[in-house]
């Protein structure tokens, strides 16, 4: 069974830093791009940020966290990383990990896979 593992949600201050990451398997990883996403109360999930898969040379960032947030992944350890610097009160959602195959090759016959969720508060 695939799963995607997300930890290092919390309340943090505005202007505070915290760091997301995400683990799973090794073929997803290799295979799938990966992505973060979040919704906060009363809003449509939205796409943060993503990185391709393979090498993962590709990132793709929502406008709204540019210079702010960074994605990136760590191939020994199959797991992605979602560094959130500078952040604000509107940051404030639940964040899910995303891993999405847009290629022919898929795992289980599902072309995505997510995260259960980890809370991110931005509050003084």
């Amino acid at each position: 069974q695939v799963q995607l593992v997300e930890s290092g949600g919390g309340l943090v201050q505005p202007g505070g830093s915290l760091r997301l990451s995400c683990a799973t398997s090794r073929i997803i990883f290799s295979i799938y791009d990966m992505g973060w996403y979040r919704q906060a109360p009363g809003k449509q999930r939205e796409l943060v940020a993503s990185i391709s898969g393979g090498t993962g040379g590709n990132t793709n960032y929502q406008s709204s966290v540019k210079g702010r947030f960074t994605i990136s992944r760590d191939n020994a350890k199959n797991t992605v990383y979602l560094q959130m610097n500078s952040l604000k009160p509107e940051d404030t959602a639940v964040y899910y990990c995303n891993a999405h195959s847009s290629g022919a090759v898929v795992v289980n016959g599902l072309r995505d896979y997510w995260g259960q969720g980890t809370q991110v508060t931005v509050s003084s």
